[in-house]
């Protein structure tokens, strides 16, 4: 994770920064904006205030730089089918939000255009989920696969919604259970969304 800052002394301890990170994500997802802070983290990751202060100036920096290390941007994965390409962007936006930092990203997609630091990451979040879609219908559409007429956006509308709308519905202890089924659920969404564009 980039931090805030080079110090003087001891090397740092990666060990440190990523349980600030999950513990920052942690607190972000349950608590939101409003109820995030340095003292809450630290408790949370068993880690003293004053070593949280050494590495992030801020809790905006602090939250900017677990997002960037706990997050995982949407890539485009070339199977070779387009089904197998949106299986994978599917399972991959799955993954976002409902694994383990899927709450704090729920959060992010409602608190970003509040939250000044938190602008820039969640438009890059957004635009890799864009570039990856419009690439699975130029593919698609090359190969034949998709009609020409296919709309990026109501395709990437129709994915990004489901699952979002599957990751609220799902109480958090049973998250690692429906987590665990993501496959299933990804091929059963994939095959409803390529059966509706090709009617």
């Amino acid at each position: 994770m980039a931090a805030g800052g080079s110090t003087g002394g001891r090397p740092r301890d990666p060990e440190v920064d990523r349980r600030v990170a999950a513990a920052a994500i942690a607190l972000y997802g349950e608590v939101g904006w409003a109820g995030f802070s340095v003292e809450a983290v630290s408790r949370r990751a068993g880690v003293g205030k004053a070593s949280i202060y050494l590495r992030w100036p801020s809790k905006e920096r602090l939250l900017l730089d677990a997002v960037r290390a706990r997050f995982d941007w949407i890539r485009d994965v070339d199977t070779g089918t387009v089904r197998g390409d949106l299986l994978q962007l599917a399972r991959q936006m799955l993954d976002l939000y409902i694994g383990a930092s899927g709450r704090a990203a729920l959060r992010i997609s409602i608190e970003a255009s509040g939250i000044p630091v938190l602008t820039v990451p969640y438009d890059e979040l957004i635009q890799s989920q864009v570039r990856a879609a419009r690439e699975i219908v130029r593919r698609a559409i090359a190969r034949g696969d998709l009609p020409a007429t296919t709309a990026v956006t109501l395709l990437l509308d129709t994915l990004l919604g489901a699952v979002i709308a599957h990751a609220i519905a799902t109480p958090q202890h049973l998250r690692p259970a429906v987590l665990a089924q993501a496959d299933a659920y990804a091929e059963q969404l994939v095959d409803f969304l390529l059966a509706a564009v090709s009617n």
